[in-house]
This record gives C-alpha cells, sequence and structure tokens, in this order.
C-alpha cells in the first residue's frame, strides 16, 4: 500500500527539502507519492486532492485558510502541520511502517557448534557439528556465524551421521554438514538453522480528519 500525500509548504526551498528529505524513507515501509504539492497554506482545493490518495494533507511550516478545519473533519481527510524537518521525518516513517502490511521475519529452528572441520575438497569443508537447540534439516537455510558475525549463508544439502545420510539431527547430535566455496569456517563458529516467515502486520493508522499539529 503507498501512502499518497498532498504537500504544502512555506517557500520553494523547502518544498524541495523535504522532497529531498522523502527520499531517504524510499524502502523503509509503505511507499511514500506525492499527489499534489504546491506553496501556502493549507486550502480547500488541497482538500479535494487529498481524496484521491490517502486522505493526508502534510504542511511544513504553515497554517490553514479559515473554515479548513471543520471542512476537513467533515470530510474525512487529516492534516498534519508540522514545524521542523525532524518531527516531519520522524512521523512520516512511522506513518509509512505502519501501513506496511507485511514483513519478513526469521525464525530460529536449530543450533549447533562446530567441533571439527574435515577436507572435502579444494573449495569445499565438512562441518563436524554438535546440534545444541531445536534441529538441522534438509532443505533449510543456514548461517554459519564467526567472530564478528554472520560469515557464510545457504542451504543443507545434505546431513550425515557417520556414513549414514539422515535428513534431520536433533540435540545431542554429532553430524556433518557440507560446505562449498568457502573454507574460512573455525571450531566454535555457530551453525544456525532457520526459516523466512512472511507476518501479516496490522495496519495501525487511518485518516481521522481534522487538524493535528505535531
Amino acid at each position: 500500500m503507498k501512502l499518497e500525500i498532498v504537500l504544502k509548504s512555506d517557500s520553494m526551498g523547502s518544498e524541495e527539502a523535504v522532497f529531498s528529505s522523502l527520499k531517504t524513507l524510499q524502502g523503509k515501509g509503505a511507499e511514500i507519492e506525492v499527489i499534489h504539492s504546491g506553496i501556502g497554506p493549507v486550502s480547500k482545493s488541497d482538500l479535494f486532492m487529498a481524496l484521491a490518495g490517502t486522505k493526508l494533507v502534510v504542511g511544513f511550516g504553515v497554517g490553514i485558510l479559515p473554515k479548513i478545519e471543520p471542512l476537513s473533519k467533515e470530510m474525512g481527510v487529516e492534516i498534519r502541520l508540522y514545524e521542523t524537518i525532524y518531527s516531519f521525518m520522524g512521523d512520516l516513517r512511522t506513518l509509512s511502517s505502519s501501513l506496511e502490511s507485511t514483513g519478513r521475519e526469521e525464525k530460529i529452528s536449530g543450533r549447533a557448534v562446530v567441533i571439527a572441520l574435515f577436507k572435502s575438497s579444494r573449495k569445499a569443508i565438512i562441518l563436524g557439528c554438535e546440534v545444541q537447540e531445536g534441529t538441522l534439516s534438509v532443505g533449510k537455510s543456514f548461517r554459519l556465524i564467526s567472530d564478528p558475525g554472520e560469515v557464510y549463508r545457504g542451504k543443507i544439502i545434505s546431513l550425515h551421521i557417520g556414513k549414514d545420510a539422515v535428513n534431520e539431527a536433533k540435540v545431542g547430535q554429532q553430524v556433518g554438514l557440507k560446505i562449498s566455496d568457502f573454507s574460512r569456517a573455525k571450531i566454535g563458529d555457530i551453525v544456525e538453522c532457520f526459516q523466512e516467515v512472511i507476518s501479516q502486520r496490522e495496519k495501525t493508522w487511518k485518516p481521522r480528519g481534522g487538524v493535528y499539529h505535531m
């Protein structure tokens, strides 16, 4: 979902500064699109313009014309007025984040510690791991965590306990996990098995109508 706004500013310089600042918010929540912009106080025509978007007028360093406040309540258009770029940016960031309908999260399904290293080929090694939490499973994504952080990410193609291929290794089991095109693993590194979960987020903001000084 987009946050489609009408923007009013006190000068051309302020308008340019606001547009430049809005670019830094792209990709950090719902997309923000200015469907109309102008210089001067919020007017009746701005309210009608806002009806084509998400019913939000934002003003930077401006006021409103007479009778605009009751009309905005009647039309259900919310007017937010700001005096500083800091308050403007902080509030728009919060609004765009609340309108983002989905989010990606990682759910950890297993952790193991590397207790041995075995050479497999010139560009591959086998990690001897002892599972400490959950399970390691074939087909799941995993990352290798060393000092100071993640150094490798991939999918578990195969697991071996002794000479036997297995689909899963549980807490307390020692298992071999092959990594290709990486040779910088160390004893003591952590193998973390995870899956990406797409979650639905509640849309928290809806236009209330009226004028709000932020």
